[in-house]
């Protein structure tokens, strides 16, 4: 049986992509079974009621990202 959890979009920052399906990849601010929020980019149906698989990052890995990023892209 599949463990039950709540989310909540606490702000919405932006759309990366969106796929043929309608599907949205996003960088979203969201709380996770009433936790702290935390940054988090994945796929999301227009409702945003369905997600894919992601991954969330605290705002000290997302600067780290953003660190790591402008090394790489110069």
């Amino acid at each position: 049986m599949a463990k039950e959890f709540k989310f909540e979009i606490k702000k919405e920052i932006g759309v990366l992509s969106e796929n043929a399906k309608g599907w949205t990849k996003e960088l979203n601010l969201v709380s996770w079974n009433d936790g702290a929020p935390k940054y988090d980019i994945r796929e999301w149906d227009p409702e945003h009621e369905k997600m894919g698989k992601g991954v969330t990052l605290t705002a000290e890995e997302l600067g780290k990202l953003k660190d790591l990023l402008s090394e790489e892209l110069g």
